[in-house]
This record gives structure tokens, C-alpha cells and sequence, in this order.
């Protein structure tokens, strides 16, 4: 295959209805790109369609009107079966909240996505110690979601997003039950593996503290996209 030289990920012409009462568009022809290795936070009032637009970013609901596109390749219109297989391989998603398995301690939450995309066990093993290093989690490795703070979820999470390197990483409010500090540290991970490990953030939010971090800011309202800055932070 071809290596995509084009934006890792892109929306055309993006409509979401919703038959509800007279009818309502959370989303009315959104367009956006997504260049590989960006920081992009999405902001806007409560319903202004920033949920709907990572839920459809991230294949976990259908667009009514439009394409999105991964790496060059359209997947809005992919069977459940292919765009799970995707999901696995190339994006990693950030829920509110949290949505780790009870039954699992946090070093097999984290080693999960791995095990489901069949990856070496060795390399699942390394890949796990070094994400409960980078997040202070190495001492919490065997202790199940219900032992752990909420900041101690959060981070197995996000680790468990990261860990199979996607392409790209969606979060979805990631501090958005977490106390001022906390957000701050849970900001800062998502910084460093920009930077480091050159993974690209879609992240919508309604902390500012992110645009600190982030190099683009997307602004919806109503369902529409009403401001595109580019703010160049590089720390």
C-alpha cells in the first residue's frame, strides 16, 4: 500500500439529523482536516454537536449526509465488522468516562487493544511496563478500576487508547470529572505523546487550559463550525 501523504483524517460535507420532534441537525456540513502530528481541540456550548462530531470521527455512530476519511481511506460507510477491525488498529479513543473493564486489573485494560489486534506478546508486555511508567501507574499495575482514584482511571484509559499506537487519538471531555491538577497532568501526557511518539489529538473540551497545548482550535455552534485558529503552541 501506498503511504497516505494527505490529512490522517478529513470530513466532507458532514450532516448528522436527528428525527426528533420537528427534526434536528446536530451537525450541518462540517468540513475539516487533520494533518498527521496535530494537536486539535474542539470547543463550543453545551449542544453544539462537538460529541456527535468525535462520535462520527470516531466510527462509533453514522454520519446521515457526508464522508470521513482515514488516512485517504473512507470508512463512515464501512461494514460494523471492518470499522471495528480500524478501530482497533489505527484509532485510539478517550471516553469521559473512562469505560475500563471492572474485571480486569490496569495493566491488562491497558494491554487489551493489543491482544485484540493479535500483536506479540513480548511486545504487549514492553508496551504496557513503558505507559505505566510515562504515567505513574507502574505501582497501580495489578489493581483493579474499582482500587483506583479517578485520575488513576483516567490514565489507564488514555493509556489504553495510546497503546496500540493508532494513527490518531480522540478524546471526548478527558477531564472532564477531574479536579484542577489532575486536568493539568492529564494535559500534559496527552503533550508529550504529541511530541514524542507524534500521535495526533482530536480532543473537545471545555477547558481552557488545553489551547495551551494545542496547535489549532476548532469552534462549533449550532452544529456549525464557526471558528478555525491557529494557535502554533508548540510546548
Amino acid at each position: 500500500m501506498n503511504e497516505w501523504h494527505g490529512p490522517i483524517l478529513a470530513c466532507h460535507e458532514l450532516s448528522k439529523f436527528y428525527a426528533v420532534g420537528d427534526g434536528l441537525f446536530a451537525l450541518s456540513n462540517v468540513e475539516l482536516e487533520v494533518e498527521r502530528g496535530q494537536f486539535v481541540v474542539i470547543m463550543g456550548p453545551s449542544g453544539s454537536g462537538k460529541s456527535t462530531l468525535l462520535n462520527i470521527l470516531g466510527g462509533i455512530d453514522r454520519p446521515t449526509h457526508g464522508e470521513v476519511l482515514l488516512n485517504g481511506r473512507k470508512y463512515s460507510r464501512m461494514s460494523e465488522d471492518d470499522l471495528a477491525v480500524m478501530r482497533r488498529r489505527e484509532l485510539g479513543i478517550v471516553f469521559q468516562f473512562f469505560n475500563l473493564l471492572p474485571e480486569l486489573t490496569a495493566a491488562e485494560n491497558i494491554g487489551m487493544p493489543m491482544r485484540l489486534a493479535r500483536m506479540d506478546e513480548r511486545d504487549i508486555m514492553s508496551r504496557v511496563m513503558h505507559l505505566l511508567e510515562v504515567t505513574g501507574l507502574t505501582a497501580r499495575a495489578n489493581h483493579y478500576p474499582v482500587e483506583l482514584s479517578g485520575g488513576e482511571q483516567q490514565r489507564v484509559a488514555i493509556a489504553r487508547a495510546l497503546a496500540p499506537r493508532p494513527s490518531i487519538v480522540l478524546a471526548d471531555e478527558p477531564t472532564g470529572n477531574l479536579d484542577s491538577k489532575m486536568s493539568q497532568e492529564i494535559m500534559k501526557l496527552f503533550k508529550r505523546f504529541n511530541q514524542e511518539e507524534g500521535q495526533t489529538f482530536v480532543v473537545v473540551t471545555h477547558e481552557d487550559g488545553f489551547l495551551d497545548y494545542a496547535d489549532t482550535l476548532i469552534r462549533l455552534s449550532d452544529g456549525e463550525i464557526v471558528e478555525r485558529k491557529v494557535l502554533n503552541a508548540k510546548k
